[in-house]
């Protein structure tokens, strides 16, 4: 099985290393590594440069924002298998990819998610956040229930047949796409119960600069989906409460 990883990034020379040798470090052999790089001008696609042969497909182009960068790399894939890792993030473990592959070859599922965890931007050991999931229910999505989206990897087909992201949202298109797929019954669903991903803190949707940006667009995607509008937007947001105070109650070996 072919799984195609997308990274988009913007000006982060930091992390982009980091990011593309923790998709090479997979022992999952049949990879496809999509880079959309955004026309950076910081020196990340002199960082970028020395992997490109290594590289599924690579471009440095502007582009139109988050979204619209994410949909290039998605018509540029051509792996059995779609999923997403942003150029701040690694993946949980070596054999994070091998273990998804495995659940998509011994399942019917068009669609698997898992579990992540947000860790500090300087020390990726140091846990900040879990964002731990659960097996899918459907009314769980009223209550604001949506799992981690880079934990999330869907067959090539559903977004052939379900659509791209919406690029009219400019932060939030990621919820939208994610309630389309576990709202559509004919989308098979599995629950990988392991840590895919350590997400560094800081993301364009995770500074408190932007939530109240996010929740408006939220609230919108909410209504679109028919959800119960304020209500779920609420439960959303209590949701993460959690996910911030267990790391601080639990040493971070409790998440290896």
């Amino acid at each position: 099985m072919k799984i195609s990883i997308i990274t988009i990034v913007y000006n982060n020379k930091a992390c982009i290393a980091a990011c593309i040798e923790s998709v090479l470090a997979q022992t999952h052999h049949n990879i496809e590594h999509v880079v959309i790089d955004g026309g950076s001008t910081d020196g990340t696609q002199e960082v970028i440069a020395p992997y490109v042969e290594k590289l599924g497909y690579y471009v440095s182009e502007k582009d139109s924002g988050l979204y619209n960068a994410l949909n290039k790399g998605i018509q540029k894939c051509t792996g059995d298998v779609i999923g997403i890792l942003h150029s701040d993030d690694l993946f949980y473990e070596t054999s994070t990819l091998a273990k998804i592959a495995t659940q998509f070859q011994n399942s019917q599922a068009d669609l698997v998610y898992a579990n992540g965890l947000y860790v500090k931007r300087e020390n990726t050991d140091r846990i900040r956040r879990i964002y731990k999931a659960k097996p899918f229910q459907n009314h769980s999505l009223r209550m604001g229930w949506i799992p981690l989206h880079t934990t999330i990897y869907v067959k090539k087909e559903v977004f052939q047949e379900y659509g791209l992201y919406n690029e009219d949202y400019e932060i939030a298109s990621d919820y939208d796409i994610s309630l389309r797929w576990f709202l559509e019954p004919k989308i098979k669903k599995l629950f990988l119960n392991n840590w895919v991903v350590k997400m560094r803190l800081g993301g364009k949707s995770t500074t408190a600069k932007l939530q109240k940006k996010k929740s408006m667009e939220d609230l919108k995607i909410i209504k679109k989906h028919n959800l119960l509008g304020q209500i779920t937007l609420v439960f959303k947001i209590l949701n993460k409460i959690p996910q911030y105070l267990i790391p601080r109650f639990a040493p971070s070996k409790s998440f290896r």
